[in-house]
């Protein structure tokens, strides 16, 4: 594929006009054209997520087979070789994601379970900030076949000082659910992840697991091995915990060992308002930091002696420990995609090392890239992966740029201008990645941090020449029970990493809620920054049309005017003022904080139990309330006996509670319990002459990770409505 694409590409025809100035563009950067390679993987990849319905097993192979076989035929001649490369990679990154699919298929749990005893084999933990997250694989659960278990569960533990280790049989009371489906429709999907992570259940234990005698099950190889990492992992959680406590302790903990959850979700708050929530996440930036350490660290102490410095390759043995160092930091933290990712930047940079040549280059990126989208393509669809390589693309298409410019420039740096250009050079740094990352902060998110700049220039020093350092000292010093020595310096970084983060995300107007972006306006941003990042000449800057038209694209959002939960127990109305009103604000925390992000919500507000609300919009009522947006109306029913007189007067209805359809034919959305179970959470927009609605089915497709799936009316199945009441029931 990198020779239809390479140097030696024999040349287009030659057209006339604007066509001919696109030949020559292409022609003269045709050193490039591989960089795009990985771009079509990744469409390929996007366009299997896409797909509303599960695409016939054999599609991708059978695609990437034919386009290689036309490849083949047409060798040397025509235009088609330079495109069909481009479509082979689109068909073998949908075949990748359909292989991917198939390799994790696991069983899922299709309702709740428990209170119950289950039987199973700790895997790994993870510390909270009241207690510990237990992943388990289960061996025995009351009630389900052993080929229904799923492989993996989720289970919180509070109160629990410290797990047992890793391999450990265990017996714990627990009440498991299926991974939650999107709080709305456009929401994060965590159903999707958790079925590529093989996690078939979530949920929470009664009381402390207890150990049991017995075979844990059979294990491999790579079981044997995750295990072995993963017991590492705990022991220096536990470690790290003993000598540090409270917040800094679980900073510590999360940037030694990529575990998170022990950091209180008040300091996590901070760390996003200030533009630093990238320094708990493991990336390119923490990898670097380690191998970079250890590379210098030992070639700084190795040139202290002669003989050595003089008769002896002192800079590749520091890099081939640098590159061991990495390794281990690779698997300390689990193997995450974005720390997969770096590794493989920094092997290669370490390998360039080794054989005298320089790596640092967008196809050092693009192989990266690539070698991801194949193994693990459902990382494409992750905001830690789009922001990862947004940031590293732009920072390297940047250093390019600056390089040429520098190349022109012959005259010697002094001391001062050395310290200005370190300061402008972190400056920069910072200013590119937030531009870069921002996009995708604000379509997962829907929030931009506008002190980041600041904030970094005093963060990521700190955290590069000052924390880091220490967590690695650290780390090396536990064998010998020292780690002390290197934790309380590591501490006190920390709180002066703390202090920056709570000090910026104080100042006025720190943070920016911005309306969802939608796809289309994500994928002209994508684009246009892949057109000028990837390319060198003039043309590339025709990109910033789609970026900015992209970036206005949030301007578009329309907010629903109705929410109801999929779970039947919440449902709000949003008026004109921009604020949502529920009946309740108590026990659907995380549902409000989804719709505040992704309605664009300014503020929730508990409806009155009688009277209006909501500039007179908004009548309630001990029944249920109604709501008037223009000429149309919504109904929102607590007790189903208000349907008799409010289903001939609004055009939607929406019941929690099951309702009997006969009686309701007039409006036209009629919405109860036996809905939302069956089509998830739906958002309804009241427009002049129409209703339109989504749900959450609907964005998922009928794909294996969506629990509607296997949900279908009695019609279908043949049950009853009292059976299928006692299903839904069931399945709450």
């Amino acid at each position: 594929m990198s020779t239809a694409l390479g140097d030696d590409a024999l040349p287009l025809p030659r057209p006339a006009g604007w066509t001919a100035v696109l030949r020559d563009c292409l022609l003269a950067e045709r050193g490039r054209w591989p960089l795009w390679l990985p771009v079509f993987l990744g469409m390929g990849v996007a366009g299997y997520f896409a797909a509303p319905v599960e695409p016939p097993a054999w599609l991708g192979g059978s695609a990437a087979a034919a386009v290689l076989a036309a490849l083949v035929a047409v060798r040397r001649s025509g235009p088609l070789r330079f495109v069909l490369p481009l479509l082979l990679a689109m068909a073998l990154g949908l075949a990748a994601a359909q292989a991917r699919q198939a390799l994790v298929a696991a069983p899922v749990l299709e309702r709740s379970w428990g209170p119950g005893w289950l039987t199973a084999e700790l895997l790994a933990a993870e510390p909270q900030a009241r207690g510990w997250r237990l992943y388990l694989r289960p061996l025995e659960m009351t009630g389900l076949a052993p080929e229904a278990l799923p492989a993996q569960v989720r289970v919180t533990v509070a109160g629990l000082d410290d797990p047992p280790a890793p391999g450990s049989r265990l017996a714990l009371r627990a009440a498991l659910r299926p991974p939650s489906a999107p709080a709305l429709p456009g929401a994060f999907d965590f159903a999707r992840q958790a079925w590529f992570q093989g996690l078939g259940g979530v949920g929470f234990a009664y009381g402390a697991p207890r150990l049991q005698e017995g075979p844990p099950g059979e294990q491999g190889l790579r079981q044997r091995w995750d295990l072995w990492w993963s017991a590492l992992r705990q022991t220096v959680t536990t470690r790290i915990a003993a000598s540090l406590d409270g917040p800094r302790g679980g900073v510590a903990i999360a940037l030694v060992t990529g575990q998170r959850g022990g950091i209180p979700e008040a300091v996590q708050e901070h760390m996003r308002d200030a533009g630093l929530a990238h320094l708990l996440a493991i990336s390119g930036l923490h990898m670097g930091l380690v191998a970079g350490f250890l590379f210098f660290a030992l070639r700084t102490s190795l040139a202290l002696l002669p003989r050595l410095a003089l008769y002896h390759p002192i800079k590749k043995w520091a890099a081939s420990v640098a590159a061991a160092g990495a390794f281990v930091y690779l698997n300390l933290v689990g193997a995450s995609i974005p720390a997969e990712r770096a590794f493989l930047m920094v092997l290669v940079v370490l390998l360039a090392v080794l054989l005298d040549r320089r790596a640092l280059s967008l196809r050092l990126v693009a192989v990266a890239a690539a070698a991801i989208l194949v193994v693990a393509p459902e990382s494409l669809m992750t905001a830690s992966f789009q922001m990862s390589f947004a940031a590293v693309t732009a920072l390297i298409a940047a250093y390019e740029a600056w390089r040429r410019r520098r190349g022109r420039d012959r005259e010697p740096p002094t001391l001062m201008r050395r310290a200005g250009g370190y300061v402008l050079g972190v400056a920069a740094t910072s200013l590119v990645a937030m531009l870069a990352t921002a996009p995708f902060a604000v379509f997962h998110f829907q929030r931009l941090a506008l002190w980041g700049l600041p904030a970094n220039l005093v963060a990521v020093p700190l955290t590069a020449f000052w924390i880091m350092p220490w967590a690695v000292v650290a780390v090396l010093l536990m064998p010998f029970g020292l780690e002390g020595l290197a934790l309380a310096p590591m501490g006190w970084g920390i709180d002066l990493l703390l202090l920056t983060a709570e000090t910026v995300a104080g100042w006025p107007a720190a943070v920016l809620q911005v309306p969802p972006m939608p796809d289309w306006g994500l994928a002209l941003i994508v684009l246009g920054g892949l057109w000028l990042c990837l390319w060198q000449r003039g043309w590339r800057w025709a990109a910033i049309l789609p970026i900015l038209a992209g970036a206005l694209s949030p301007l578009a959002f329309a907010p629903p005017d109705l929410l109801v939960g999929g779970d039947g127990r919440l449902a709000g109305f949003r008026d004109t003022e921009g604020r949502l009103w529920v009946a309740s604000q108590r026990g659907s925390r995380f549902v409000l904080d989804t719709w505040q992000r992704q309605a664009f919500v300014g503020a929730v507000e508990t409806w009155p139990r009688l009277g209006t609300a909501g500039e007179g919009a908004l009548s309630c009522d001990p029944l249920g309330c109604l709501f008037q947006v223009g000429e149309n109306r919504a109904a929102l029913l607590l007790d189903p006996r208000a349907a008799d007189d409010d289903c001939g007067l609004v055009e939607v209805v929406v019941s929690l509670e099951p309702l009997r359809r006969q009686s309701c034919a007039g409006p036209a959305l009629v919405v109860d319990r036996f809905d939302l179970w069956r089509e998830g959470a739906h958002a309804v927009w009241l427009e002049p002459g129409e209703v339109r609605w989504a749900t959450v089915a609907q964005q998922q497709g009928a794909r294996p990770w969506s629990p509607y799936l296997r949900r279908r009316p009695p019609w279908e199945t043949g049950e009853s409505e009292s059976g299928d009441e006692a299903a839904e029931a069931e399945a709450q």
